[in-house]
């Protein structure tokens, strides 16, 4: 066996950096080829933004549902809407920038005092393959255009994705965006059209209706958030389209386009505001497959994602890719070629920072011989950001349905729930899923505000096989939303017994 003691990781996201960590605390040699900055697309134009940008957004649907809801008035307020606030999206922004880049500074510093090496570049395998030694060549592009060559006894490769584009549908940066281009805009846009109803599309799409935008979700399925949860869709589209928005469903774009029109006499959302008359201006126009055209000041494309893996001379070096150009791996991080592990969104597996920075240190611990746990991805937990949130861990209602699990499951909605009554909450559930006769907890959704915080209790038991019976033992605070969770283990200490063990 080859003793690993050069490690070369290009892509410094949490993949990236997450392994450069522990290969430097388990006493290699380290060097991270980034292009960007590290924390990449998930601390830069990803993750980190687009939560900050949604904690402003929470802060305006949290005061109009107070507003509503809990009394809260303004004194001398004299405007007939009962939205009072606005939103300064240019200082929104210059926040959410500095914020980010502040992140990265951060990792970087965590990164260098570990004793790693950075250099700024683009990194690609040698085309001489494996050498005797069983070390890899690692070519680095640097910014002032020279070359400089690393040898490895381990690769790592997670260089991330970036955003798909549609052929006629092509972003410019002002009217057309992307989702790692939204930060640019200094003026909240006045209607919004957001092509694709997944995650990405349902948290703009959320986080800009409550920051006060006319919002048009396109969505090409028949239901927002296609791959989560059938009930947990459905409460957040109910909840989207009471608060207005237009959610056009089984509806997908073909082209989207930039024109100047004049909206003279123009009808519905489009028309300018009052005293604007012959006003003319920049808009997009999103033509769907059916012929239907729909206008807007701004489009935000959230079609999905192209993994970086071209021109990195991967499949010469013998690493598989799939057809949709994502790096093939194991559950330990391991590519088809021997040497090369990768990580993070790259390879698909799924698409998470926390899977990311999970899969960089399997692959680091597998590499440098050191005790390793391969990737259990039901033991995941994953958060949807919009209003209220859409959490899950384990095994889902998919699973069950289609024999994948064998499992009883219990829902019971937050509108009983104490709590959640004093805090005006009328929309969310909890759901429980365990195993029959044996009651042992394999999954759970919670729909809610902070569910990303609310899962945590399910994942623990999830990730430990506890029962129904040990969640609905442990003590809960009353009043607390997390006492549903109880409710429900509660609920399934009777109901498992209902379908006989398989």
């Amino acid at each position: 066996m080859v003793h690993v003691t050069r490690i070369v990781i290009i892509g410094g996201g949490p993949g990236g950096y997450e392994a450069a960590l522990v290969a430097a605390q388990l006493g290699a040699e380290v060097t991270v080829v980034d292009r960007d900055g590290l924390g990449g697309s998930a601390v830069l134009t990803d993750c980190v933004p687009s939560k900050t940008l949604i904690a402003t957004a929470e802060v305006m649907t949290t005061f109009d549902s107070s507003y509503d809801e809990l009394g809260i008035t303004i004194a001398d307020c004299t405007q007939a809407s009962s939205r009072v606030l606005s939103v300064d999206l240019g200082k929104v922004n210059r926040r959410v920038k500095r914020l980010a880049i502040a992140q990265s500074h951060d990792i970087t510093q965590s990164v260098t005092r570990a004793g790693v090496t950075i250099l700024r570049g683009k990194g690609r395998l040698g085309a001489g393959g494996q050498h005797v030694d069983g070390s890899r060549e690692v070519i680095v592009e640097h910014e002032d255009g020279t070359t400089e060559s690393l040898r490895a006894d381990a690769v790592l490769i997670a260089t991330g994705c970036h955003p798909r584009e549609l052929p006629d549908a092509q972003p410019d940066g002002e009217r057309i965006l992307t989702w790692t281009q939204v930060y640019d805009l200094e003026e909240l846009p006045r209607e919004l059209i957001v092509v694709g109803s997944g995650v990405t599309g349902a948290e703009f799409a959320g986080a800009y209706q409550a920051l006060g935008s006319d919002v048009t979700l396109v969505s090409s399925r028949d239901r927002v958030l296609p791959g989560e949860d059938p009930d947990a869709a459905e409460v957040l589209e109910g909840v989207f389209r009471r608060r207005g928005m237009n959610v056009l469903s089984r509806s997908r774009a073909v082209s989207v386009k930039r024109i100047s029109a004049r909206t003279e006499g123009a009808q519905g959302p489009s028309s300018p505001e009052a005293g604007e008359e012959g006003w003319v201006g920049d808009r997009v126009e999103a033509t769907l497959a059916d012929g239907t055209v729909i206008t807007g000041t701004h489009c935000l494309m959230a079609v999905g994602s192209i993994p970086n893996t071209s021109d990195m001379g991967l499949e010469e070096a013998g690493v598989k890719l799939n057809d949709w150009g994502q790096i093939q791996v194991d559950r330990v991080s391991r590519t088809s070629a021997p040497g090369v592990y990768a990580a993070g969104d790259c390879t698909g597996v799924f698409m998470l920072a926390s899977v990311a920075a999970m899969q960089g240190r399997i692959a680091m611990y597998h590499a440098l011989g050191d005790a390793v746990q391969p990737l259990n991805l039901k033991t995941v937990a994953s958060n949807v950001f919009t209003d209220p949130e859409i959490a899950t861990v384990g095994y889902t209602a998919a699973d069950v349905s289609c024999g994948k699990m064998d499992a009883v499951e219990v829902k019971l909605p937050l509108r009983g729930n104490p709590r959640a009554k004093m805090q005006g909450i009328r929309d969310g559930f909890v759901k429980l899923f365990c195993r029959p006769g044996t009651g042992i907890v394999v999954g759970g959704v919670v729909v809610a505000p902070r569910a990303s915080e609310l899962i945590h209790s399910i994942s623990l038991a999830v990730d430990n096989n506890l029962t129904v019976e040990q969640v609905a033992s442990a003590f809960t605070v009353y009043p607390s939303v997390s006492g549903s969770t109880a409710e429900a283990a509660r609920q399934l200490h009777i109901r498992k017994r209902e379908i006989p063990d398989s």
